[in-house]
């Protein structure tokens, strides 16, 4: 884990209850700091399995089988994602080029906002191979996406099917036309459950889910539980399919730009993107979000 701030703390708290893992190094330019965070989340151990935490440096990038790279300037209250580009790319480029020089072959997980820019970053400055890079990306919107579904139908979450695709951010693109629930197309459902102002409910849930990244500024146990999963998906090769960010080539019509997608992901990161189905409207909204990330990623000098 790189950075130790409140991302990082809640995620390796949430990883080490995962057992996933017999060893998690932190990371951070202040080794003070990463070292009280190791010690703090040791201490839980006897309560998990068995494994080792502790503070180290980028030496032990060698054998990982992921590296998560939370480390970056946060969000401020009335600052978007996007205005962050600049400090975090900064700060990427001392941390990537560290891993760069050392036999990483494993997985690297961005989690930093805004996400989409830096996972293209991450890509171009590792020279690792485009699937072994991804971002956490919309995996975290999709949740609250199905949260707020799952609670407006009264049906468990967990049975709601629907992604959130393009930036992770205010571009964001809701796949209404493609959501479901076990299969029963979502306005059906809706109707079955007595809702019928589709248009209202729809727009209402969209805006909530968007802003509510904005209300939780320090926002780090649903991104930790994102964390996890991804984590989880790699390390057992579950070849789930997830929303991540990835670099994604000629899918309605985007080429050589980082957003999320639908993808199968497994032990080599990256298997394959899954087709989605658009309405025209969303397709359109998708190349607007592509657009306006390919204008940032061209200001950037690496």
């Amino acid at each position: 884990m790189i950075g130790c701030g409140f991302v990082a703390s809640a995620s390796v708290f949430a990883l080490m209850q995962s057992g996933l893992f017999t060893e998690i190094v932190l990371i951070d330019a202040d080794k003070n700091k990463a070292e009280g965070e190791a010690m703090d989340i040791s201490h839980g151990i006897p309560f998990a399995s068995p494994m080792k935490i502790y503070a180290g440096d980028y030496d032990d990038v060698d054998d990982a089988a992921i590296v998560v790279i939370s480390a970056g300037a946060g969000q401020k209250p009335g600052e978007t994602r996007l205005d962050l580009v600049n400090k975090n790319v900064v700060i990427f480029k001392s941390i990537i080029p560290e891993i760069a020089k050392r036999n990483f072959a494993g997985i690297m997980l961005v989690v930093a906002n805004p996400v989409d820019i830096l996972t293209q970053v991450a890509i171009k400055l590792s020279g690792l191979p485009e699937n072994r890079v991804i971002g956490s990306g919309t995996v975290l919107d999709s949740a609250r996406l199905r949260n707020k579904l799952g609670e407006h139908l009264s049906v468990d979450s967990r049975s709601v099917h629907a992604f959130i695709v393009g930036e992770h951010g205010d571009s964001e693109v809701v796949a209404w036309s493609s959501a479901n629930v076990s299969g029963v197309p979502l306005s059906e459902m809706c109707e079955m459950r007595g809702h019928y102002k589709h248009k209202e409910n729809t727009a209402e849930i969209a805006t909530a889910v968007k802003n509510s990244a904005y209300e939780i500024i320090n926002k780090k146990h649903g991104i930790a539980m994102s964390v996890k999963r991804i984590s989880e998906v790699i390390m057992r090769d579950e070849k789930s399919i997830l929303p991540v960010s990835h670099m994604i080539h000629g899918v309605y019509d985007i080429d050589g730009v980082s957003l999320s997608m639908p993808a199968i992901v497994g032990a080599d990161g990256i298997e394959a993107d899954i087709p989605i189905n658009l309405s025209g409207e969303e397709a359109l909204k998708l190349k607007e979000s592509a657009d306006s990330l390919k204008k940032i990623m061209e200001t950037i000098e690496l």
